[in-house]
């Protein structure tokens, strides 16, 4: 394993697609890369106004795309991405659109064990591949415990959940507005699944930038 180790921050919600995709594409970049990251996830709403039960999708995705119709060619179109990225997404058999607090929550618990990406993964797999309710406790529960975790007292309580919106809504203050977000050293470097020769390079480029400028260490 390459000595350099980057930090990188990356602003996501759980039930984007583009930011499972780009989870994928990152770990080809980093490998192209060789670089070991300390990778860290960050809490945003795609959906800050949805009711905390979640909606059935299928009104929802109608009434924001004008059809039930155009919403699955969309879908169908983030699938092919997600396949060339080498990912199964079945938005076919997701039946709710859910709140994605509690699902932040739980990456902020898993965080303390360290298994955080691991908890961020089994999220995506559970929403995008199995279709299951990641708004859901008891699903949440299941995950965790999947991990060798006992997160049914936390999700019961509300201990992070100030500091999940906090964080939301400073994002939003920040100008970002769309995920994923990818920051490098702490310093936001770009917005998007790109593909990873093109995220490799804006690693590069960023790297770069930041040691030209003294925020990161010379090697």
């Amino acid at each position: 394993m390459n000595a350099m180790t980057m930090r990188i921050d990356i602003v996501s919600d759980a039930i984007c697609p583009w930011c499972w995709i780009g989870r994928a594409n990152l770990a080809a970049a980093l490998e192209e890369l060789g670089w070991d990251a300390d990778i860290h996830w960050h809490p945003y709403q795609l959906n800050p106004d949805m009711p905390r039960a979640g909606v059935e999708r299928a009104a929802y995705r109608t009434q924001k795309f004008g059809s039930l119709a155009r919403s699955q060619e969309l879908d169908a179109q983030v699938a092919a991405s997600g396949a060339a990225s080498g990912l199964t997404l079945r938005m076919d058999l997701q039946k709710r659109t859910p709140n994605t607090v509690q699902a932040h929550r739980l990456a902020k618990f898993a965080d303390r064990h360290g298994q955080q990406n691991a908890m961020v993964d089994a999220m995506f797999q559970a929403y995008f591949q199995q279709g299951r309710d990641i708004g859901d406790d008891a699903l949440l529960t299941e995950l965790a415990a999947g991990l060798g975790l006992d997160a049914a007292g936390f999700l019961a309580s509300h201990e992070c959940e100030d500091e999940v919106l906090a964080e939301d809504a400073n994002f939003r203050r920040m100008g970002i507005n769309g995920v994923p977000s990818f920051a490098l050293a702490g310093h936001i470097l770009f917005s998007g699944a790109m593909p990873p020769p093109q995220m490799a390079a804006a690693f590069r480029r960023g790297e770069a930038l930041l040691r030209e400028k003294g925020l990161l260490p010379t090697p």
